[in-house]
This record gives structure tokens, sequence and C-alpha cells, in this order.
């Protein structure tokens, strides 16, 4: 009895411990989520673009990984693999580090460079990988680099690269930091050559690259809530004392502040980079002339007064420059911000395409409802509108494609900030550049027209305005308040001020009226649209067909008449 008894807590005492012992989980099966903490099938974030499938935390990415997510299988051709690190300053420990990086890895430095095919495109293709000294950029990376961006610009092919980066590599010293220079100086060369580089920042992009290669994308895409800055985080609340707001140094917020174009889930990417290079591809053949006749005969025009028209060019449900861009053209990616500041919603741009010809599409947008015109600022756009204008028209001008602006503004807008950003330096420094572009220039008015608020946008080759749309020094409350001390005035100045379509094109300072429906909205823009679709044509095929001399030279005669 005594032996059973003792047999039966031996038993006792085994089981319990062996219940408080914790389940052995197979190596590699389970990963936890750096964000919500939770404890997540490794397959399931693999399924999930290395997402967490919880809290939609962006992991890191491996390069081999990456590539194979966006290249077209089997198309990546590896370069540059014959490249050996050097220890510049005798750094103690370095070589060993790199060696032990190199087995840990599989790669032979923290960048993996080459060519592929998406969406049998070809692209020269750049992907840093963090576990890899936290892909720092050191001789070798900052060569692989430059050599990847001078092959591509010799065999003419756009440039992808994939920033992931702490920065410069602090144990090659100086040596480091000649590579911010030495790889922008490269992408200066592809980008005189005319060929397109598209930057795509991940999670952390900072220090030297951030200062360099990862910035200077004529496209730069960014995933969401990435790290991307100058200095680090913890640096910043060092140095001023002062803990950092939420959200700085993401994605959202260099949006916000107009220094990348969008961000980009990683599902979408490929796609996105798609699109992106197919209207890049260089064409042989020039675009053709367009021949298409008008078979309506011109309705007669509703004799109406130019208050009347006035009132129709602010109407809040009158299609906007958005509406337009639905309207008139494909395939459009947005692109944002000025790089300097902020993006401006009062002004939206883009890549388009018309007809299947890649254009540059920019609008004045004043939004319908009322959350949008605040948004938009009812169409008022800032400095940083302007430049963001500037800066998409000079992309086009890099790479070939016309520009369609759409205007419609009651003027820039006129506040302290806008002021102390130099809102008139902003204005002027588009009439200058506009005047030399070297591609053509489309300007419609499609609302209103406001002062040097719209001029800024419609130094053109040829300006067009809808028939209930005007163009006018300011605003005829303005011109009445000024010129007369009244601005109840409006209706009376408004007839002097000539600014109905029909009377500017009788002055020569329009070339097209384009008819409207009795009642033009959003839903009811179909035939102003087709007209639109058919003059454009005509515009392009004339004006494509131009050398830069003459466009450069018909723009000049054309505002020297005035």
């Amino acid at each position: 009895m005594r032996l059973k008894n003792m047999f039966k807590k031996n038993t006792y005492i085994s089981l319990t411990e062996n219940s408080s012992k914790k389940p052995e989980v197979p190596e590699g099966l389970l990963k936890k989520c750096n964000a919500c903490k939770s404890a997540i099938f490794a397959q399931d974030v693999k399924n999930a673009d290395y997402i967490c499938p919880k809290c939609h935390n962006y992991f890191r990415i491996h390069a081999r990984h990456r590539i194979e997510m966006v290249a077209d299988e089997g198309s990546f051709e590896e370069w540059n693999t014959d490249l050996v690190t050097r220890n510049p300053l005798h750094y103690k420990g370095y070589e060993e580090k790199i060696k032990m990086m190199q087995e840990k890895t599989g790669l032979d430095e923290a960048v993996l460079t080459g060519s592929a095919l998406i969406h049998g495109i070809k692209a020269a293709i750049g992907v840093c990988d963090s576990r890899f000294i936290m892909a720092s950029m050191g001789e070798v990376v900052g060569e692989k680099i430059t050599r990847m961006v001078e092959r591509a610009t010799e065999e003419k092919l756009p440039v992808i690269l994939f920033a992931c980066s702490g920065g410069a590599r602090m144990q090659e010293g100086i040596v480091s930091l000649m590579q911010m220079a030495k790889t922008s100086a490269a992408l200066k060369r592809h980008s005189d050559a005319g060929l397109l580089y598209i930057s795509v920042l991940t999670n952390p992009t900072t220090g030297g690259v951030t200062a360099s290669f990862a910035m200077l994308g004529d496209v730069i895409l960014a995933e969401p809530g990435a790290l991307i800055g100058f200095a680090g985080p913890r640096v910043i609340e060092q140095t001023i004392g002062q803990k950092l707001p939420q959200g700085f140094q993401r994605s959202e917020f260099l949006l916000e502040h107009g220094f990348i174009d969008r961000i980009v889930e990683r599902k979408e990417l490929k796609a996105v980079l798609s699109k992106i290079l197919s209207m890049h591809q260089k064409r042989d053949i020039p675009i053709a002339e367009r021949q298409q006749q008008e078979n309506e005969r011109e309705a007669e025009r509703k004799m109406m007064s130019a208050w009347e028209r006035v009132q129709l060019s602010r109407r809040k449900d009158r299609p906007t420059g958005s509406d337009y861009i639905k309207r008139l053209f494909t395939d459009f990616i947005e692109l944002h911000g000025d790089r300097c500041y902020k993006d401006d919603k009062a002004i939206i741009g883009g890549i388009a395409k018309f007809q299947g010809i890649p254009v540059t599409v920019i609008a004045q947008e004043k939004g319908r409802t009322t959350k949008e015109n605040i948004e938009c600022n009812f169409g008022m756009p800032s400095p940083e509108g302007y430049r963001k204008a500037l800066r998409l028209m000079k992309q086009a001008e890099k790479f070939g494609r016309p520009i369609v602006c759409l205007v419609d503004t009651p003027g820039a807008f006129c506040g302290l900030e806008a002021e102390e950003r130099g809102q008139g330096e902003a204005i002027a420094r588009n009439l200058f550049e506009m005047s030399g572009l070297k591609v053509p220039v489309l300007s419609i008015v499609i609302g209103e027209g406001g002062s040097g608020g719209a001029l800024a946008v419609a130094v053109a080759d040829e300006v067009w305005m809808l028939e209930n749309s005007v163009y006018s020094i300011l605003s005829p409350e303005g011109f009445a308040s000024i010129l007369w001390k009244d601005s109840k005035k409006a209706k009376e100045a408004a007839e002097v001020m000539r600014l109905t379509a029909e009377d500017l094109k009788q002055m020569g300072v329009v070339e097209r009226v384009i008819l409207e429906e009795s009642d033009l909205t959003a839903d009811r823009m179909g035939r102003v649209c087709e007209r639109l679709s058919i003059y454009m044509g005509q515009f392009f095929g004339v004006y494509s067909n131009m050398t830069e001399g003459e466009l450069m030279e018909h723009r000049y005669a054309r505002f020297r008449k005035y």
C-alpha cells in the first residue's frame, strides 16, 4: 500500500512538472510583431506581404524578397557582385563584422543591384537590406548604386531604388560621406539624359541616404508608416530637449509637408510601378496629327450678361478640375508636394494618358462639399501649390510630355502665411519658367480665372475658355472696390471689365471658346468633354510636331503681342 501511494505521488509530481512547462514551438513557426507585440504565424506574415495580419504593421523585407514581390518571375539579373569592402579607417573588427554579415544575409553588401522586368518593362533596380549593418552606406554600397545608375544611363533604362538605411557608415568615416555626392552626381547624369528615377522609401530611411539618392526621385513613393528623415528622432530629442509629436518623420508627415508624391501599400506597389514606368516609355514614332472633325452644328449662343456668366462660373455644382481629369484622361497618377514645405490641395497634379499619349495634368481645385472647399482653400493656391505645379511642369519637360493646365481660381491666396512663404516669388517663378518650357502647354479656363493666381498656370501655347467661364485682372467686386470705392457695384464692373470668354476671344487673349450645355454640372458634362477631346487631339497633333525652338518662339510671340 505504501509503495502504491508513493507511486501515485511521484506520478502526480511528474504530471505537474510537465504541465508547468511551456509548450515547445518549432523554430521559425511564430513571429512577434514589434508593434502590437502579438505572436503571429510566420507563414501568415509572408502570405500577407510581410505585414502583421493583426495590426497592419509593416515588417522589413529582405532584398531578394522585395525583388520577388515587384519583378516578373525569373527576370532579375544581378549586377556588380565583385566589389570588396575595404577598411579605410583601419577600424578594429570591421573586416570580421563584414564577413559575419555576409554569412548571415547571403549578400556581399547592404544593397542588391541589377535589372528586372516589371510587367514586361525593363528597369535597373536597387534594394537596400537593413540586415546588413542597418543598410548603412559605405564605399561599396555607394559604388554599387553608382555603377547601376551609370549602366542604366548607358542602356537608357529607368532606375528604381528601394531605400532603407540608418545613413552613412560610421566605420568608413569621410569615405562614406563622399558616397552621398557620388550617387547624387550619377543620378544627375541619368536625369540629364531624360531618364526616369523612382525612389521608394521604406522603414527606416535616414541620415546620408535621405540627404542623397533617396530624395532625388522624379517620383518619390513611400510605404505607410515608414520613418523618413535626416536626423533620427532620438538625436533630435536629445538636441532640442523636447518630445517629438506623434507621427513626426513618418510617411504621412512627409506627404502632408510636400516631400513625397504618394504612399503606396505593398500589395499595390508592383501595379503602381508598372503604371509609372509605362507612362515614361520612349516612343520612336512622333505623335500623329489628329484630324477629327466635329460633326455637330454649333448652337446659337444664348445671350447672357457678363455678371450672369460670373455667377455661372462660381456655381457650387459646376464641374471642378478633378471632374475633368476623370472624364478627359485615363490612368491618372496623382503626385504630391512641392519638395519645400507642403502639399497644397488647391492644386492637383500628376501623370495621365490622353488618347494613349502620356501627359502631365495640373488642375486648380475648389472642391464641392464644404469639407472639400476648406481642404482646397476654395481653389486659392498658396506658394507651395504653385511650386508643386512648376515641379511637375519641369518633370514633364524632362520626359517630353505635353502639359494640360485646368484653370479655376478666384485668385492666389492672400494671407499672412502666403506672404511669409513668398507668394509673389512663386507666381513670378512660374511665369518665368513656363515661358521657356520645351513641351506643348495648353491651359483651359473651366471656371474662374482670377488674376495672377490664374496666369501662374496659363502661360501656354494656347489658352481656351469654357463658354461661361471668366478670366480677369481681379474679381468684379475687387475692381469696383478699388476704382469706384464700392464693392456693391460688382455687376456694373463685370460689364466694363470684358472678362467673358467671347470678349477675350475677340481681344485675342484666348484662342478658343468651348460651348457648354445650358446646365453644366458634373453629371452633365459629357458633351463638353467630347468637344474638348476633339480640340485637344488637334492641339497635340499640331504642337507636338513643332521643334523646341518653334514652341518657345511661338509662346514668346503670343505674349509679346500684348
